[in-house]
């Protein structure tokens, strides 16, 4: 999640005016929030995320990140950072009832299930829509990160198989 908040930072950086440069700084201040909830849910299962090292995918995820923020525009930077928030509203929002029942992750379906949530990844698709100069290369950068999360998942996947035979 740092490399979000750093490749969002360096958007706002990167702004052409103040209500973009708002939220892109909004959305960094959100990754704090996010890293908050982790954090939480990290020190309940006896996680000391200080001492994780980032696997293959995550930094594969991560590097393209911030490579994509240095070297392009905010259209860019907007179609390489908006698979991760649509598809966690997706999840979100798919996973939440009108009255989520308290249970280990309910804190997490409420964060990604919110309007704000909804919201803030819509503002997010528009910058895509408004700033993009080459909607082609927006389409490339946008189906890029999205294979990155889906290789996120399939290695988190793949280690839960590992940790449940090691078990």
């Amino acid at each position: 999640l740092r490399a979000f908040a750093r490749a969002y930072s360096i958007a706002a950086a990167k702004s052409p005016d103040w209500k973009i440069f708002e939220l892109f700084h909004t959305l960094a201040g959100g990754v704090k929030e996010e890293l908050q909830l982790h954090q939480n849910y990290a020190a309940k299962w006896g996680v000391n995320l200080e001492t994780i090292t980032p696997g293959f995918s995550t930094r594969r995820y991560t590097d393209f990140l911030l490579a994509t923020a240095w070297s392009n525009n905010i259209g860019a930077i907007a179609a390489a950072m908006t698979p991760c928030m649509r598809l966690y509203t997706f999840l979100g929002q798919q996973l939440a009832t009108p009255e989520i029942p308290e249970h280990q992750y309910s804190e997490w379906i409420r964060t990604y299930s919110s309007q704000d949530f909804e919201h803030l990844t819509q503002k997010l698709e528009k910058v895509i829509d408004n700033y993009a100069n080459n909607i082609q290369e927006a389409e490339s950068i946008y189906c890029y990160a999205m294979l990155c999360e889906r290789d996120f998942f399939q290695a988190a996947w793949e280690m839960a198989g590992v940790i449940s035979v090691i078990t």
